[in-house]
């Protein structure tokens, strides 16, 4: 399954910009796989001195954006799992600035946050894995919108993807 096979009732218009930053070249499943690594070896990467730098007033560190995708993903895949497991209640949103606050990831250091997001992403992988073609297009709500067990997939990885590229633009330029 490619983000093209998706069609526009599986998820809410404002996940379109998630969607749009997977890469076409591998199937959802493999860039699961592979975008894992793609983010640690960048993380790994990025100065020290980056890591609680906020390029504005107000804004999140790396280490909180970081927490931020973690925390994200696994709501997300909470989601898909009810979703496939065909859970007919809707679903509520969350606040991610809630989240951020309450998480306090720019207490933490840069290797536990890569190994919490090793660890929920390996989780998330033998879930998507043991699914079937059936239960991948299965569509619940969340947050008041349609959403595709599939959808969620990409989301995931598109979620990632923007804040890889908020990164280069915003905190390392």
């Amino acid at each position: 399954m490619k983000p093209s096979d998706l069609k526009p009732n599986e998820y809410a218009p404002y996940f379109l910009n998630y969607i749009n930053q997977v890469s076409e070249e591998y199937s959802m499943k493999e860039e699961l796989e592979i975008s894992v690594h793609r983010l640690i070896k960048f993380v790994q990467n990025i100065p020290l001195d980056k890591f609680d730098y906020r390029y504005a007033e107000g804004k999140w560190t790396i280490k909180d954006i970081l927490q931020h995708i973690i925390d994200t993903e696994r709501i997300f895949v909470y989601r898909a799992l009810r979703i496939a497991r065909n859970d007919r209640t809707e679903l509520p949103g969350f606040d991610e600035n809630n989240y951020a606050t309450e998480a306090n990831g720019s207490s933490r250091s840069i290797q536990s946050l890569l190994t919490e997001f090793t660890t929920v992403r390996e989780a998330t992988l033998s879930l998507f894995k043991s699914l079937s073609t059936q239960e991948l297009l299965r569509i619940g709500t969340a947050s008041n919108n349609p959403v595709s067990v599939r959808a969620i997939g990409f989301m995931i990885i598109g979620h990632q993807n923007h804040h890889q590229k908020i990164f280069e633009e915003r905190y390392l330029s």
